[in-house]
């Protein structure tokens, strides 16, 4: 059995993606949700999903190891960032080498790095009037939205659509895909 453990910072619509794609499927186990975001929406999904959620604060996950440990205890195979805010520690990263993947909502090495996230990513593509957008999975690594591109697959961006319209065609490729890339990184 594979465990997936899942980070999110907020409504968690990625991470209930995954858990529905894996849904009877004897093979993956998702053991786990955690947040940094008291008020996120993945703490309630976790609970209508029956999936145990961590509500964890900035130190405890840059200044200790307990979140390494509590990771490492439940045997987690891949550790899944799904719209999730923080930079990612080196002890988690060198806990969990190359098993660490996120998801980013535009087309990298562009609209990436801190600050670039959810609406601000979708503003700046059209803002700088882009014909198209997309989303990227990635390995992590110790900066911002730089480690080894898995996949990346694009949409169409008018010149009349909103901020708003394009976050949803990023949302949907994001949930088509991720759940497809993180099962081929699981059978590695």
């Amino acid at each position: 059995m594979k465990k997936i453990a899942i980070f999110a910072s907020g409504s968690g619509s990625n991470a209930e993606s995954i858990c529905n794609y894996f849904a009877g499927n004897r093979e993956v186990e998702i053991s786990l949700f955690l947040t940094n975001n008291p008020d996120a929406g993945i703490i309630k999904r976790g609970i209508n999903l029956q999936i145990p959620t961590l509500v964890f604060d900035r130190n405890t996950f840059r200044k200790t190891d307990k979140i390494v440990e509590l990771i490492q205890n439940q045997y987690i195979d891949l550790v899944v960032l799904a719209g999730f805010l923080w930079l990612i520690p080196q002890n988690l990263i060198k806990a969990f080498p190359d098993k660490i993947v996120n998801i980013h909502p535009a087309l990298l090495p562009k609209y990436g790095g801190k600050g670039m996230w959810g609406h601000h990513v979708h503003e700046a593509v059209v803002a700088n009037k882009e014909a198209e957008s997309g989303m990227t999975i990635h390995l992590v690594n110790e900066n911002y939205d730089e480690g080894k591109i898995l996949f990346q697959a694009s949409c169409p961006v008018s010149s009349d659509d909103t901020p708003e319209e394009v976050a949803a065609k990023v949302l949907k490729l994001e949930h088509e895909h991720f759940p497809k890339i993180i099962e081929k990184l699981l059978n590695q």
